[in-house]
């Protein structure tokens, strides 16, 4: 009788998501945050399509507004994420968000020492109230963040570019902070994550984080 070795398929590795969204009552103006909602909820479906079994994208939307950040979504499966609206109110925590980010990705029981490197992206439209730079540095020189792809938004005239440029710190000089004026051009950023986390993870390696190619985004990108 031939005798076969007992096997265990081993589960995709997770490509995490990190969504740091700013979520202040200023958001409230010009349909943004009902854009903001509709940006991300749309890019999350269309991870949740992808069908790859080197990666499975994971997806983690953390709010900041009013007193403090929230875990808004728990990483989790895109496929498996049933979008909630966010509301906008109070002040512009950004700070903490970045507190509760690196939290996030130094939880090994989140994202595991198998699982690709992430994604982080930053969207804000005004000024942190909160003490951000320390927490940004922190996580932006932890192990896990400083190999991440990180992208940044500056939504309307009125956002500080100091954080978002900061945000892109010893990452490749032609990333840029993108710009939206426009509800509409929230939703091309958003187009433009999720062909960039798309192509990462049907990649032979999608640790290998290249310079994204703004050239083959087939819109028009602000920055």
């Amino acid at each position: 009788m031939t005798k076969f070795k007992s096997f265990t398929l081993q589960s995709p590795r997770k490509l995490p998501v990190i969504v740091l969204a700013d979520v202040s009552g200023s958001m409230e103006g010009n349909g943004k945050i009902q854009a903001l909602n509709r940006a991300i909820a749309s890019m999350i479906d269309s991870f949740g399509e992808e069908e790859d079994v080197r990666a499975e994208i994971h997806v983690a939307v953390i709010t900041f507004g009013g007193g403090q950040a929230k875990i808004h979504i728990p990483m989790q499966p895109a496929e498996d994420i049933e979008w909630q609206d966010m509301q906008a109110i109070g002040r512009t925590p950004m700070g903490d968000a970045f507190r509760v980010a690196q939290q996030m990705l130094e939880d090994r029981t989140i994202i595991a020492s198998r699982d690709y490197h992430p994604t982080i992206v930053l969207v804000s439209d005004g000024i942190p109230t909160d003490d951000w730079f320390g927490n940004l540095n922190d996580l932006i020189t932890s192990e896990r963040a400083s190999k991440a792809l990180r992208l940044s938004m500056a939504i309307g005239a009125e956002a500080d570019n100091e954080p978002l440029k900061t945000f892109l710190q010893n990452q490749h000089p032609e990333i840029p902070v993108f710009r939206a004026d426009e509800a509409n051009q929230i939703k091309q950023f958003f187009r433009y994550v999720t062909m960039t986390v798309s192509h990462r993870s049907r990649s032979i390696n999608p640790n290998i984080i290249s310079v994204p190619n703004f050239n083959d985004f087939d819109e028009d990108l602000y920055f």
